[in-house]
């Protein structure tokens, strides 16, 4: 585990240094309101520095598309990965979440690679 451990650090140093702000938001889904008909839900924000650059336009496909942003977070800076149900947050913009990618190392995660939508 040497080798993850440090790239774990690696990336944290790296992303912190030259990432910005953002807050990610992790959803928890409540009980259902049968007077609303919706499901409530509870959120946990955690601020965490990200690199965020916009999806190239040959990268778009069925999932994704033009206009897309790509954000990359520490993996040591949240307790859990993010996952789709979740929201990212950037300079009060709420990004829906379209897929989660994790680089890792021995089992290790790394970094995680957001694909956003506002």
């Amino acid at each position: 585990m040497g080798i993850a451990s440090s790239l774990v650090n690696v990336a944290d140093k790296v992303i912190t240094k030259l990432g910005g702000d953002v807050t990610i938001r992790f959803i928890t889904p409540g009980t259902y309101n049968t007077t609303t008909g919706e499901v409530g839900e509870t959120t946990s924000d955690s601020e965490v520095k990200g690199i965020l650059e916009n999806v190239v336009n040959r990268e778009a496909n069925e999932l994704i598309q033009a206009g897309d942003k790509r954000l990359t977070v520490a993996a040591k800076d949240l307790d859990s990965a993010p996952k789709t149900k979740d929201r990212v947050v950037i300079s009060s913009v709420v990004h829906q979440v379209i897929s989660v990618t994790t680089n890792e190392q021995d089992n290790t995660a790394i970094t995680y690679e957001l694909i956003l939508r506002a």
